[in-house]
């Protein structure tokens, strides 16, 4: 990560800020987009870029250009921004659909469709979006937030036919990531089988390096031991 520049959406989240950790700890300069406000002042290693809707096509344009003026230069676009819904089909709304898609499916086409002039330019252009193993075969009350990750799946993998040879796209599939958030939501659950943030972000990184030029379309499982 050595001299990389990163652009990270929901970098405010419990993935994102260790995403960020952990990439600035290697060497690369970091741009944090988030839909919360920005908290820090900007650093010529690291930028936040608060208050945006990234389900907006002009503000994901908007803040991935800011981006690119702070630094220079773009070389990853890490998708991590999104939403999660337990909603059954005959129960449910038809807004949780809608919303889903808004924040999973949209938030990551309009970030890339704005990165990717900027990553074709890099030496090294590299894309990462977070789908979900859940989308694989959704269970019941994981209609809406499953269709929106397989979403995100066909997108990686549309993108990485599409831009071949100039910009690597792959997606990382987890479980359950054990955060706090997820261990009130289920108190019950065996916490050491979920997947953990830095075990999901080895797998991000990896997919962000020069070492992974060889790799796009792919779309990677990382369950922990679940």
């Amino acid at each position: 990560m050595q001299g990389k520049v990163l652009v990270v959406t929901g970098a405010r989240g419990a993935l994102g800020k260790v995403v960020v950790e952990i990439a600035k700890s290697r060497g690369a300069r970091v741009a944090g987009i988030d839909h919360a406000p920005s908290q820090e002042p900007a650093t010529p290693e690291n930028v936040e870029i608060g208050g945006v809707d990234l389900s907006e096509a002009a503000q994901a344009k908007t803040a991935v250009e800011a981006a690119v003026k702070h630094f220079g230069k773009l070389d990853a676009l890490i998708n991590i921004a999104g939403g999660f819904s337990f909603e059954t089909v005959g129960d449910g709304d038809v807004a949780t659909w809608q919303r889903m898609h808004a924040l999973n499916v949209l938030t990551a086409l309009n970030t890339c469709r704005a990165a990717l002039p900027h990553l074709a330019a890099s030496s090294a252009g590299r894309i990462v979006n977070i789908g979900a193993m859940g989308a694989l075969q959704a269970g019941s009350g994981m209609g809406p937030y499953a269709a929106s990750k397989a979403g995100v799946h066909r997108l990686t993998e549309a993108l990485a036919n599409e831009w071949k040879g100039k910009v690597t796209v792959n997606a990382v599939l987890p479980s359950i990531i054990d955060t706090k958030a997820n261990r009130a939501d289920m108190p019950k659950a065996d916490f050491s089988k979920w997947v953990t943030p830095q075990e999901l972000v080895e797998v991000i990184l990896f997919l962000a390096s020069d070492a992974a030029s060889g790799v796009t379309g792919a779309l990677i499982p990382v369950g922990g031991r679940v």
